[in-house]
């Protein structure tokens, strides 16, 4: 079986990070993020553009008191500068990459190094916190689809990291990798895509996937020595308050 397609990993990302409502309007797909972050709230195309109203959905959005975002993915070149043309600003490319997880699964794994555990542990709220994912993300990871589940990571016996991870379609997403400022570069994040890999096995899945920002070379760095495969990406754009 080959790696998905970009577009099915669209659709997983939002079965495993999903927005608390959305609808149809003005030919883009609103969502009502709820505070849980750009991935949630951003408006997409939802049909063609000649029949779509950028300023119907900016109404919308701004109804729902959220800023003016739009997620631009690939084939959308069109809207993207249409867009620009707006005045709107590019913000946060994102890359998805993708991967066997039989080629990540591991049985070496330590056993307190990366432990599942679902519902979150207040040690993992904290850390999370830490990293700037509060209570309104939290609520994202509660209406994800299952199967899904939290891992703590530790390291000389002590909490030192943790992320959420759910499936869809066979491919689980890892979201909200944070290990904490003085555990990095002890191997953490890598442990944990292990452990992600020997789940999604568990759970009857076929591959891992993993979203982040281009800017994040640690993470891109990692991403990429465990040899996952670049899938393709996302940009937001937002309207300058």
């Amino acid at each position: 079986m080959s790696l998905p397609s970009i577009q099915t990993l669209y659709d997983v990302t939002e079965a495993t990070w999903p927005h608390a409502g959305a609808w149809n309007e003005g030919g883009f797909t609103i969502r009502d993020g709820q505070g849980g972050g750009k991935r949630v709230s951003a408006a997409t195309l939802a049909g063609p553009l000649a029949e779509a109203k950028i300023e119907t959905a900016e109404a919308a959005m701004r109804n729902l008191q959220q800023p003016l975002l739009f997620m631009l993915r690939a084939g959308e070149e069109d809207l993207d500068a249409e867009l620009d043309a707006r005045g709107y600003e590019v913000i946060d490319p994102v890359n998805i990459y993708a991967a066997k997880a039989d080629a990540l699964a591991r049985d070496d794994i330590p056993r307190t190094i990366a432990i599942p555990a679902w519902e979150p542990l207040r040690i993992m709220e904290e850390i999370w916190a830490a990293g700037g994912i509060g209570p309104a993300r939290i609520e994202v990871m509660r209406r994800a689809c299952t199967p899904k589940t939290g891992i703590v990571s530790r390291f000389n016996d002590q909490p030192a990291g943790t992320s959420f991870m759910a499936m869809s379609q066979g491919i689980s997403m890892v979201h909200a990798l944070e290990i904490l400022p003085g555990h990095r570069r002890s191997g953490l994040g890598r442990w944990a895509m292990h452990r992600a890999g020997q789940w999604t096995l568990k759970n009857g899945g076929h591959t891992v996937s993993v979203i982040c920002t281009q800017a994040n070379d640690a993470a891109n760095g990692l991403y990429q020595s465990l040899g996952m495969s670049l899938i393709g990406a996302y940009h937001y754009r937002i309207k300058p308050e």
